[in-house]
């Protein structure tokens, strides 16, 4: 069940990473480019939302008891994608959906930088843990089966 959880949640963050992130990075752009820096309301709104989308992937690297395929299945997608980058350039650049949209055009912005490359590769390293693949119980949910029918004393 908690990695179906962790599923749900990996959709949820790839959503996060091209709505939100894909939004908040366009519109910083946006800013720069008029010479407006993000002090401004909608400066503030994009900076926050990226901080969110942040705080989202941290949450999903850095708690244990979250399925480490919350984090791992966009970070794989994220890398694959900047490998698509590397190779065509152009492929990579049609595969993004919604073009005509300004989170699209962040998303772009961030994968030709290789951002999403770098957060790709942060993404997978829960993947790698043996530890986040186990469930973590307390030591009430341990029984120890030869003792508790008699066998040992």
């Amino acid at each position: 069940m908690r990695h179906v959880l962790g599923i749900i949640l990996a959709v949820a963050m790839a959503a996060a990473l091209f709505f939100g992130a894909g939004w908040g990075v366009d519109r910083i752009t946006a800013l720069h480019a008029r010479g407006a820096g993000p002090t401004s309301a909608h400066g503030l709104i994009a900076v926050a939302v990226v901080l969110g989308t942040g705080l989202l992937l941290g949450i999903l690297v850095a708690v244990p008891r979250i399925s480490p395929l919350g984090s791992g299945l966009p970070g794989l997608l994220l890398l694959g994608w900047s490998a698509l980058e590397v190779a065509s350039a152009r492929r990579a650049a049609r595969l993004i959906p919604m073009q005509g949209h300004s989170f699209a055009a962040g998303f772009g912005s961030m994968l030709v930088t290789g951002v999403l490359a770098l957060a790709g590769a942060l993404m997978i390293v829960p993947l790698f843990l043996p530890s986040r693949w186990r469930r973590r119980g307390s030591e009430d949910d341990y029984v120890d089966i030869p003792s508790g029918i008699g066998l040992m004393r």
